[in-house]
């Protein structure tokens, strides 16, 4: 971990986030923008929220989009719905997992029992539950972590879940790159913060954190002291670039999918703060050009 602390203000933090994250310009259509915009996951739990987070980074996006091959549904970070790059299956699931952990163990049996249970198939929710003897389908998200559960969940009904094999990803390098995703888009941060992002008790949290302190370096922000990954050190000393275009975001977008006095950061007006978990698809973006409520039905493949 380096030991020369740098000092970042709120604009050199927001820049970084908004360039990373690619807000400041959308990325072309095809798959590997649909990978690169879910570098963080993209929340899914309003139904399609995450059509409207790649809507905001990638052109060309429609309705459907949630669904491209070059994306996966599962139970992520605090066993909220997400969409993630399919090669990243193992970072949001097995990534969130404690080894040796008695979650993970029953984690582990429900995904066995799952398998045996539904040969292959996608079948509801709360089939799948009673297929195993579980009272309450929800317990099925105890599996999540293992990387062998997937969902669909349209926003309409129930999910249908099925099982898949095992992510062919080293555990361990699946729990530290979890903590790399979340630095690289809502950095900088702490254990702490990290933990209430990734749903992650405090003490793993920080075993995790200090397995990184060789890519670490410590920053001061009007926030408090906290960590950036060295990689993107030069990404926080860039200028910020010219304001984007507005951009509609979805509650529980990842560039305000923040806690504490992290939403001080994003905004410091106390009365506009609050909108952030209340009104957050209605929140103008820090740094653009102007303000602007968009509406979109869904209907079309633009709001």
């Amino acid at each position: 971990m380096a030991t020369t602390r740098l000092t970042l203000t709120r604009e050199q933090v927001l820049a970084h986030r908004r360039r990373v994250t690619h807000l400041d310009e959308r990325l072309p259509p095809g798959p590997d923008s649909l990978r690169r915009a879910a570098v963080a996951g993209l929340s899914d739990s309003m139904p399609r929220a995450a059509v409207l987070s790649l809507h905001a980074r990638v052109r060309g996006v429609a309705p459907g989009s949630w669904e491209d091959p070059a994306l996966v549904q599962l139970w992520g970070p605090r066993f909220s719905v997400y969409a993630v790059a399919a090669p990243d299956r193992a970072v949001f699931t097995v990534g969130r997992s404690t080894a040796g952990s008695d979650r993970l163990a029953l984690g582990e049996e429900l995904a066995d029992r799952l398998e045996a249970a539904l040969q292959g198939e996608r079948v509801p929710m709360a089939e799948a539950a009673r297929a195993i003897g579980i009272g309450h389908p929800n317990a099925l998200r105890y599996a999540a972590p293992t990387g062998r559960l997937l969902v669909r969940w349209d926003g309409a009904r129930q999910p249908h879940v099925w099982i898949v094999p095992r992510p062919d990803t080293d555990p361990d390098e699946a729990r530290l790159e979890l903590v790399r995703r979340y630095l690289h888009a809502l950095g900088p941060g702490t254990p702490a913060a990290f933990g209430d992002w990734a749903g992650a008790r405090p003490a793993p949290a920080r075993t995790r954190f200090e397995a990184l302190r060789d890519e670490l370096v410590p920053v001061t922000t009007p926030v408090g002291e906290a960590w950036v990954l060295a990689a993107d050190e030069a990404s926080f000393r860039e200028p910020a670039g010219p304001p984007a275009p507005v951009r509609l975001l979805p509650s529980g977008d990842t560039f305000f999918l923040l806690q504490g006095e992290d939403r001080t950061l994003l905004v410091p007006d106390a009365d506009q703060r609050a909108a952030v978990a209340a009104e957050a698809a209605s929140l103008p973006l820090p740094g653009l050009d102007r303000d602007l409520v968009v509406h979109w039905e869904g209907a079309s493949g633009a709001p």
